[in-house]
């Protein structure tokens, strides 16, 4: 499950990556990049490494 999380976070931070220089998105991109660093932020304070 962590690894999947991990996986997740750093796909939706590409897509955040490639919408800010797009910028086709709007703010569905920064609300993804949101839910990436919430996933991160959730395995780190699990305790898990990244």
């Amino acid at each position: 499950m962590g690894s999947l999380l991990y996986l997740i976070a750093v796909i939706l931070l590409i897509g955040w990556l490639i919408g800010v220089f797009a910028y086709s998105a709007g703010g569905l991109i920064h609300i993804l990049l949101v839910v990436a660093i919430i996933a991160v932020l959730f395995r780190v304070i699990s305790g898990r490494s990244i």
